[in-house]
């Protein structure tokens, strides 16, 4: 069975059909949106702040969420996909966002809606990310603008999680 703690007497809540993997971790004041899945390994952690998460969205094997206490919140739209191992705190994530296996999005960073981060880049503090560009790199800088196959690749890959997660549902 998945960790699932209030903290302060705040715990989490999820909305309707959501796939929580048997050794993922959500405690505290987290909010988990319609169609959303939690992969292996996978942290949420609101304790310190509040973390909200949208519909369509999935936190994919060993990402790590988070936020700072008394200072940020972590915000995540709906159809966003955080990829293995990434780190996202304190920041917000607007819609239709794909942060690659094993970024980091870090506290006061803005991802606007429709952007790719690519694997292993660092989004620093108070970054602000501008729709329909490839961000990658430490520091993550500005790469070149999606392609239309990007552009649908970020409308098709949260679907592609809900039927992934469907697998692992009792029938």
């Amino acid at each position: 069975m998945p960790t699932i703690l209030p903290v302060k007497g705040v715990s989490p809540t999820f909305a309707d059909d959501v796939y929580i993997a048997d050794n993922a971790t959500v405690v505290g004041d987290v909010q988990i949106g319609d169609h959303c899945s939690i992969w292996f390994n996978a942290v949420v952690r609101g304790d310190v702040n509040y973390i909200r998460v949208g519909n369509y969205s999935n936190i994919q094997d060993g990402v790590v969420i988070h936020c700072t206490y008394q200072k940020n919140g972590t915000d995540i739209g709906n159809y966003v996909n955080v990829g293995h191992n990434a780190i996202v705190h304190g920041c917000t994530v607007q819609d239709y966002v794909l942060i690659g296996m094993g970024a980091i999005v870090m506290d006061r960073a803005v991802v606007q809606s429709n952007v790719i981060i690519a694997a292993g880049a660092v989004v620093l503090e108070d970054s602000v990310l501008e729709s329909g560009f490839l961000y990658a790199g430490v520091p993550a800088k500005k790469i070149k603008p999606l392609t239309d196959e990007q552009l649908a690749m970020l409308k098709q890959l949260p679907h592609n999680y809900v039927l992934y997660s469907s697998w692992f549902k009792p029938q």
